[in-house]
């Protein structure tokens, strides 16, 4: 293996001189979360076990990484965005890199010269949030009306992406892809709007529909579901607060008891007035699992959605709730405005997915990092992230038998969001493998770890040795090398 620098970055950053002590800025600058103070290109990376041939492509990941620890971060949410990545191919890790995401602030400040492109709103931030790819473009996103940035595939900034001068408006974190119709589909939400917007982009990678859907209070949706009729949409009682923006916080979302929680169901090709809204009981949702339309035996329609719910309010400065964090099942009557709820599993888990050729359609295995102790109810049944958050273990339900598979990766290891890679193109929904960063505290480096999906508590099938630490951070995807 050779990689530049020729040292890996220490577990944790050295302190600048004069910077504030880690303890007084917040758990997200600490221990696993912390950030690196480098980028790094390694090839030829060491493996543990051996990796599938059948594994060609990109494990991409995106997460915020403040530039330096005198900078003031007041928020996990709120530090510019860096993309991990790994290379494999025939067998072998070919290279891991990570870039921060070139706004023209972090281009200013690593002294580089902006790429520009457009900006919606004057909001232009280095999207820290997911990393997608979609008609042969690596894209950034995060939330709030901020537009995607656009990556090479080595994870340089080409600029930020409005999709050719298509989008008319912003853009959001999470998207949903059509495998059938090859259509990506985003909510976007930004504060001075009095709607939400679903965005579809065509196979081209151009903006083909927009749909306004009108809501009052400026509500925050994270994310959203999909299914083959529906848009499904979450408009919770976490609202754009003109106090919190007053007072100065870069994050002025606030929970707001007086905006009633309901879920929206938009037809895909219906008017914004089409929405038919469900009642649900105040809660918050930062992540949908799935969702899929069903048929009640009255022959009526369904919609079922799964979701990571916190029960009651939920303090967004804090990023804790008042209740219980569980994994639930929403059924949801278009027809009577009502919504039945059924508990999945108890244990504080978050950073659900899916295999994503079942996005929108009935769906068995689910993943997720389990947040606290692996047992149900032991440690922060509230679900709030922070120093003791997140375990060392990744869930596997198996929604049909109702169990639950746990992958334990050791004392004072740290693991967030796992995505499915099937084995082949029609291999079955959990004929494949469950790819995932994973902090090693005795190397103070990460490893990207390959498990069996059917052999979840199995030993790893590979672990991919990086030489550098990768934050606890979002979101990512698996790029097989015929997507782009």
């Amino acid at each position: 293996m050779s990689a530049e620098p020729t040292s890996a970055p220490p577990p944790a950053p050295a302190e600048p001189a004069g910077a504030r002590p880690a303890a007084d800025r917040g758990w997200f600058v600490r221990g696993p979360y912390a950030p690196v103070t480098e980028e790094v290109t390694a090839v030829d990376l060491p493996v543990t076990g051996t990796l599938p041939a059948g594994l060609d492509g990109r494990y991409l990941r995106n997460g915020p990484n403040p530039l330096g620890l005198d900078e003031p971060v007041e928020h996990w949410f709120l530090g510019p965005g860096m993309v991990h990545g790994v290379r494999l191919r025939d067998g072998r890790a070919e290279w891991y890199r990570n870039r921060w995401v070139r706004s023209g602030e972090v281009a200013a400040a690593l002294g580089e010269r902006w790429p520009g492109g457009p900006v919606h709103a004057g909001m232009d931030f280095a999207a820290n949030t997911h990393v997608i790819a979609h008609a042969g473009r690596t894209l950034a996103t995060v939330e709030a009306g901020a537009l995607p940035y656009e990556l090479t595939d080595e994870l340089d900034t080409v600029g930020p992406c409005d999709f050719d001068g298509t989008l008319p408006g912003g853009y959001a974190a999470h998207t949903k892809l059509d495998r059938r119709t090859g259509d990506l589909h985003a909510v976007a939400y930004f504060w001075g709007w009095d709607h939400v917007q679903h965005v579809v982009v065509g196979p081209d990678g151009r903006v083909r529909r927009t749909t306004d859907v009108p809501v009052p209070d400026g509500p925050m949706m994270h994310d959203f579901a999909l299914t083959e009729r529906y848009v499904v949409l979450l408009d919770l009682p976490v609202t754009f607060s003109m106090d919190a923006a007053a007072a100065g916080s870069s994050l002025p979302y606030t929970w707001n008891p007086a905006h009633p929680a309901r879920v929206g169901l938009l037809p895909r090709d219906g008017a914004g007035g089409d929405v038919r809204w469900v009642e649900v009981d105040p809660c918050w949702v930062f992540h949908t699992v799935n969702a899929f339309d069903g048929t009640a035996p009255d022959g009526g329609d369904r919609v079922v959605l799964d979701v990571c719910r916190y029960a009651g309010s939920y303090d967004m400065s804090g990023l804790s709730g008042r209740g219980p964090l569980t994994l639930d099942r929403w059924t949801l009557d278009p027809r009577t405005g009502t919504a039945g709820r059924q508990l999945l599993d108890d244990r504080p888990q978050e950073f659900p997915r899916v295999d994503e050729r079942v996005v929108s359609r009935p769906h068995r295995y689910a993943y997720s990092a389990a947040l606290g102790q692996v047992d149900p109810g032991t440690v922060r049944p509230d679900g709030g992230f922070g120093d003791d958050a997140f375990a060392s273990a990744l869930l596997q339900h198996d929604l049909a038998r109702g169990t639950v598979a746990a992958h334990r990766f050791g004392r004072d290891a740290a693991v967030g969001e796992a995505v499915f890679v099937p084995a082949a193109p029609d291999a079955a929904e959990d004929d494949g493998y469950v790819l995932a960063f994973v902090h090693d505290p005795d190397r103070g480096a990460t490893d990207l770890v390959v498990l069996a999906a059917q052999d979840l508590v199995g030993a790893p099938v590979a672990r991919v040795h990086l030489p550098a630490r990768v934050p606890l951070g979002f979101h990512g995807s698996w790029v097989p090398t015929e997507q782009g």
